[in-house]
């Protein structure tokens, strides 16, 4: 039920530290020429350096250093990687380089500030650290979601914290998700930041008596990496496979540590939707909607997957919202034609949704299967009713849904309106490039000749 809007990952054309702290350096890839390494080192950055955060945050006990060595190190290999080439495990090379600029730093500071307690005895613990160790570097994205979300923090901290640090996400982004000033979403992740060093939190994966105090914060903060993932908020690509991959993956290692029903439940239900990516693009790139869509591309292995965790999920009567959305992803996964689809069941399990967790954006969506079920004029009221409520006027998926609401019923001159306000708020390019299409296609409509 929480959106995704506007969630933007770092880019590697500038590396940067961010979040309540002037930038420190700026180091952009068009200043060295590009070649296939500088290519590779991007996609390095893109995939690892949220990693190697991780592993310098547990090390060092301190999210600021953290970011800065991570920036030394990634500095080095932008300026040696092109001499002498990608080393075979760019990412423990990465958390080596790291490790020594870290221990420059702090060396540096006890010379300058013999009494700074922030770190202490935190140089030995770097030069015994073994960074080819990688059962440590693959478990450390999961030990520091579980230090983002210990219960001392509010739920707001929590997921801001893990959006940012975890995944990378910029502060101006993140703030734009939860609608506030990136001033003071970056005061409330500093002082997380704060209360984890001051409180002595830990960065471990706590133990199952404290586990599921923090399993729905975790469980939320995952499913946001996977929507940014499956449908990414702005820019030129539609989906990025590379956070969705990593939300299974955490997903999977929480499945083994703790197999509760809301964790198969969410697995099933981010299993079901990433069964359906390779159909929902055309090869220009442009979006095919679900309806549309070739249903013999869909991934049956993950299909099954899915089915099976949800079933899992189910028999224990215990499960909650995730399963509830896995439930009504599977029902889309029976259907062997979208016109074949159990709109009744899906009616159903939106109503259920609603009780468990009432939001405006879940019956935005039992709106458009209540539509489907019993018509367009019954789903549009709906839809108006939750305007008329000033739910969602902000939320460009609810114009969206008017708009096709609309034009179905032949009132194209409201859909045009819904169209056009759409593309006001979308900042996904193939998005609007699809909303251009439709205003183009209802021109067509109203200059073709009326025929008695």
């Amino acid at each position: 039920g929480i959106g995704t809007v506007n969630l933007r990952p770092l880019s590697v054309s500038l590396i940067y530290t961010s979040c309540g702290r002037e930038p420190i350096c700026y180091q952009r890839i068009e200043a060295v020429k590009t070649t296939t390494v500088q290519k590779k080192i991007e996609s390095i950055y893109t995939e690892e350096s949220r990693r190697v955060f991780a592993t310098l945050v547990r090390l060092l006990g301190d999210f600021d250093l953290a970011e800065d060595a991570l920036q030394d190190a990634f500095i080095a290999a932008l300026k040696q990687w092109p001499e002498v080439g990608i080393p075979q495990n760019p990412r423990a090379w990465l958390v080596s380089v790291a490790r020594f600029k870290a221990i420059d730093r702090l060396r540096k500071q006890s010379r300058i500030d013999p009494l700074d307690e922030n770190h202490p005895g935190q140089s030995e613990k770097l030069v015994h650290y073994d960074p080819e160790n990688q059962d440590d570097i693959e478990d450390d994205r999961l030990r520091l979601i579980f230090a983002c979300c210990h219960p001392a923090l509010s739920a707001e901290t929590q997921i801001a914290l893990t959006l940012r640090e975890v995944c990378g996400l910029t502060t101006e982004a993140i703030a734009s998700a939860f609608l506030i000033p990136a001033a003071t979403l970056a005061q409330r992740i500093v002082r997380g930041k704060t209360k984890i060093r001051a409180a002595g939190i830990p960065y471990e994966v706590p133990t199952l008596d404290h586990l599921s105090e923090r399993l729905e914060t975790v469980l939320t903060v995952i499913y946001l990496v996977f929507n940014e993932g499956y449908y990414a908020s702005a820019g030129d690509a539609l989906t990025r496979p590379d956070l969705s991959a990593e939300a299974i993956r955490l997903n999977r290692l929480l499945l083994e540590l703790l197999p509760e029903p809301e964790v198969m439940g969410l697995l099933a239900l981010m299993l079901l939707h990433e069964s359906r990516r390779t159909a929902r693009l055309s090869p220009a790139g442009d979006i095919i909607l679900l309806e549309d869509q070739d249903r013999s591309q869909w991934n049956n292995e993950l299909i099954n997957e899915g089915r099976k965790l949800l079933e899992q999920a189910l028999a224990t009567r215990r499960f909650g919202v995730f399963t509830v959305q896995a439930a009504i992803a599977a029902v889309h996964a029976d259907a062997a034609s979208a016109d074949k689809t159990d709109w009744r069941q899906i009616v159903a399990l939106y109503e259920l949704l609603l009780q468990v967790q009432p939001s405006p954006v879940i019956e935005l969506n039992r709106a458009i299967a209540v539509a489907m079920r019993d018509g367009a004029e019954t789903g549009l009221a709906l839809i108006e009713e939750l305007f008329s409520r000033g739910e969602l006027l902000n939320y460009h998926f609810a114009h969206a849904a008017r708009a096709d609401l609309c034009r179905r019923l032949k009132k194209n001159e409201q859909a045009r309106e819904s169209y056009l306000r759409a593309l006001e708020i979308a900042q996904q390019e193939p998005e609007r490039r699809f909303l251009q299409q439709r205003l183009r296609e209802l021109e067509t409509e109203k200059l073709q000749p009326v025929v008695d």
